[in-house]
């Protein structure tokens, strides 16, 4: 090679570069291709335990698994993954993570070996430009995620992500973040807001934490919340912390409230809404969960 094609040759160096990362890219997202649009579900973890007991709340977990088209991945967004900004999870293969303590060995014998998808989480931090959105390497699935996934998908073999709550941001923050996610039910994938919407550990009635049992507070928050869900007026739960002392004693802490946001932010217009789960116990918990899915 002459001196003049070698340096032709150099110059066109940076432009194959970027041609072959654009292409590279463009192979992964292309991995998941276009489906019906998929339903969005909250759902109502309740206790570690629900992972292994059999009862009402597993059977509607069930029951809904059973209803959806099958996912290409899932997207979850759980209350037992709170982090100083956004972050995916990108491994290929995450850890079942047992995020609790003093409950029975079996419980912490149970793994959820579903495999992730590196290229789910690069999709996800492409299409959120609010913020930069890292890619986590460490997490793994916590009991949010695990406890009730392996309710609807027990063979484990569904690709699953999970994405953190950015415990420093007000509560529009993450509503309009989850919209950017919205293209996602386009291409197969089912995404999950898991949590609680009435989450008070502190009042428990632990001697009733199997009956179907609320305290007025409990009830009258919980009431509140599922009429602005049905008549589509998201704004008062999107502003929760000005609604009064119900909200103030149902939600102590946002973690577990959150994802519900996000599950309501990716609602489009005449999408059909409806609840199922819909029980308290302990007092001060309930187990309601919500189905977003178009008409």
């Amino acid at each position: 090679m002459n001196r003049k094609k070698f340096i032709k040759s150099m110059a066109l160096l940076p432009i194959l570069t970027s041609c072959m990362n654009l292409k590279d890219l463009d192979k992964m997202t292309s991995q998941m291709n276009s489906t019906p649009k998929m339903p969005v579900l909250f759902l109502g973890h309740g206790s570690p335990m629900n992972a292994i007991e059999e009862n009402e709340f597993v059977a509607g977990f069930r029951k809904i698994g059973k209803e959806l088209t099958r996912p290409n991945a899932i997207l979850c967004i759980s209350a037992h993954w709170e982090t100083r900004g956004t972050y995916v999870t990108a491994m290929q293969n995450p850890p079942t993570i047992h995020d609790f303590g003093g409950f029975p060995q079996a419980l912490f014998d149970v793994e959820y070996p579903a495999p992730g998808s590196p290229e789910l989480a690069e999709e996800t931090k492409q299409l959120i430009t609010t913020t930069d959105v890292g890619l986590d390497d460490k997490w793994g699935l916590d009991h949010g995620a695990w406890s009730v996934i392996r309710h609807l998908y027990p063979n484990a073999d569904i690709p699953v992500v999970q994405m953190s709550i950015d415990y420093t941001q007000p509560a529009r923050y993450h509503y309009e973040l989850a919209k950017q996610i919205s293209s996602l039910r386009q291409k197969g994938v089912l995404i999950i807001g898991s949590g609680n919407m009435v989450h008070n550990l502190r009042m428990v009635a632990w001697r009733k934490l199997n009956e179907e049992f609320a305290f007025d507070w409990a009830t009258e928050a919980n009431e509140k919340m599922k009429s602005h869900i049905m008549s589509g007026d998201f704004q008062p739960l999107i502003d929760f912390k000005s609604q009064g002392r119900a909200f103030d004693l149902a939600i102590p802490t946002p973690e577990h409230y959150l994802p519900l946001l996000y599950t309501l932010a990716l609602k489009d217009e005449n999408e059909k809404i409806s609840l199922f789960n819909d029980k308290p116990v302990g007092g001060s918990l309930t187990m309601t969960s919500v189905k977003i899915e178009p008409n």
